[in-house]
């Protein structure tokens, strides 16, 4: 069993973006000249979410609203109260999600459904610098 990690950077314009990851995370598996095994995407930090989705227009939509209904950036937060940053709402948002997704990998290609992609969810009050890590486990 080999382990291989490899980095993703990008720059996000605003809360709420959501960015199409899967060719990046494709090209890193491919670097690692593994053929079979598991990737795993990784944020660092914690208002940044990694998760798959049918990356379409409708979806993404979709997606902003659900989260702004399940934590509505003008509720009241703890968080708020005591560091008053503004973003408690990106904090909720960004642990409902998650920091991480895994992805098995067979002949080094990605093992996603027909109309599945890899996406970064930028969930902060602002844009910002972010470091993926990809790290694949296999043979």
């Amino acid at each position: 069993m080999v382990v291989a990690t490899r980095h993703i950077e990008l720059d996000t314009r605003k809360e709420g973006e959501i960015v199409d990851i899967t060719g990046e995370v494709a090209d890193a598996v491919r670097s690692t000249k593994l053929s079979n095994g598991t990737v795993t995407v990784f944020v660092q930090g914690s208002t940044g979410a990694v998760t798959t989705m049918e990356y379409e227009p409708g979806l993404i939509q979709d997606l902003r609203a659900a989260l702004e209904r399940v934590a509505p950036r003008d509720a009241s937060y703890e968080h708020e109260r005591r560091w008053h940053d503004g973003n408690g709402h990106s904090h909720v948002r960004a642990s409902i999600v998650g920091p991480s997704v895994t992805i098995p990998f067979v002949d080094g290609k990605l093992v996603l459904g027909t109309w599945q992609q890899v996406v970064f969810v930028e969930l902060d009050v602002r844009g910002r610098s972010r470091k993926l890590i990809v790290q694949a486990v296999g043979e």
